[in-house]
């Protein structure tokens, strides 16, 4: 038997970007979110590598990062704590690369102050497993942290219930129409849901679910990210190590309890796909990973992919198409969408009710027009 049903607002999506909107929308407005998998966060959010860190990303993507920080720091009562761990990061330049670390410092210290520029030895000392010989420059950011992804997630979820939200997996959206005021989305078995404002936080999907509508697609780019684990060297006390990365983005690595997860920082382009690692990916990883430190890499430990998805600037999109009345995109966090999640939804909400920005948010730097899928994109 089919089932048709309507509320205020229906999310496409049930990643972070999607629990986190329904979790914002559900305090005044009915909401229910549908997910084509069977579980929530099966594709990008559940496979990410997250660490909190001011220096990631362009303008727009620090501005949010900083102002979701209190909200991460000091969740609210339903989610399990702590979410965020401090872990420290350094970015290090190889020889001849140092002018791009400073460059790098130079954006970074404008909001936040804790980033510090420090000797290829200091960074060594940080962390044992460095070539500093090979470093030409570094840059600290002590107030870098781990966030967990898991507890942040299932916070949204739980609180977006608890608001009247209705959660529902396993529907996947084959058709999405709009008829008088209301969009309508079918699943495979003609089941309907039914709302005047539809949201699409489908994340590498997003450009499928916009063609369905008829909405002016975003030109989302879904880029695979490889990952994998190697074990950490033996007797070496990971819980003070900071994540290392190389300013050029050939690697980073992370520590994670008693391994190091470790990724080329690659961006293959591809189709919206449970994305699988590849091979090549993962010996250039060993390869630059060889040079800059002294981590054995012949076991490679649990290999996975993700997808990130960005548009032609790396800046999300959030508002309503200027062609589809009530299609409101949320889509091209990249791989910013969990730091930035707390401050993002609070926009999205706030556009989706026709309110201003919070002052929060706006305070950094940010405005409404740097995120509107109207924007001029390259």
């Amino acid at each position: 038997m089919t089932t048709s049903t309507t509320s205020d607002v229906l999310v496409i999506g049930g990643g972070i970007a999607g629990v986190s909107l329904a979790y914002r929308l559900a305090a005044d407005r009915t909401v229910r979110l549908i997910e084509r998998e069977p579980t929530l966060a099966y594709h990008t959010t559940g496979r990410s590598a997250a660490l909190y860190l001011e220096s990631f990303g362009n303008a727009p993507i620090r501005a949010l990062t900083v102002a979701s920080k209190p909200f991460l720091t000091d969740p609210p009562e339903g989610f399990d704590r702590p979410i965020l761990t401090r872990r420290g990061s350094i970015d290090i330049a190889g020889l001849g690369r140092g002018d791009a670390v400073r460059a790098l410092y130079e954006d970074t210290r404008v909001l936040n102050e804790s980033a510090t520029l420090i000797t290829p030895e200091q960074a060594g000392d940080l962390i044992p497993f460095l070539r500093a010989d090979r470093v030409e420059a570094a840059m600290y950011d002590p107030d870098a942290a781990d966030i967990d992804v898991h507890a942040l997630h299932q916070g949204f979820v739980r609180g977006a219930k608890a608001a009247g939200a209705v959660i529902e997996t396993g529907f996947g959206v084959v058709d999405l129409s709009h008829s008088g005021d209301l969009w309508t989305a079918t699943d495979g078995n003609g089941n309907r849901r039914s709302a005047p404002v539809v949201v699409d936080a489908a994340g590498a999907w997003a450009d499928v679910i916009g063609d369905l509508a008829g909405a002016t697609t975003i030109g989302l780019m879904p880029l695979r990210r490889t990952a994998f684990m190697l074990p950490a060297p033996t007797g070496l006390d990971l819980r003070d190590i900071p994540t290392v990365s190389d300013v050029d983005e050939t690697f980073y690595v992370k520590p994670e309890t008693a391994q190091l997860l470790c990724s080329p920082a690659d961006e293959t382009p591809s189709e919206p796909v449970d994305a699988k690692p590849e091979d090549l990916d993962i010996a250039k990883a060993l390869e630059a990973i060889g040079e800059y430190t002294t981590l054995d890499t012949r076991r490679v430990l649990t290999p996975w992919a993700g997808l990130r998805s960005f548009v032609a600037d790396r800046t999300p999109v959030i508002g309503y198409d200027e062609n589809a009345d009530g299609f409101f995109w949320c889509a091209g966090q990249g791989g910013y969408g969990i730091q930035t999640c707390a401050a993002l939804s609070d926009v999205a909400a706030a556009l989706v009710r026709g309110d201003a920005l919070p002052d929060y948010v706006t305070d950094k730097g940010l405005d409404a027009a740097a995120l509107s899928p109207q924007r001029s994109l390259p």
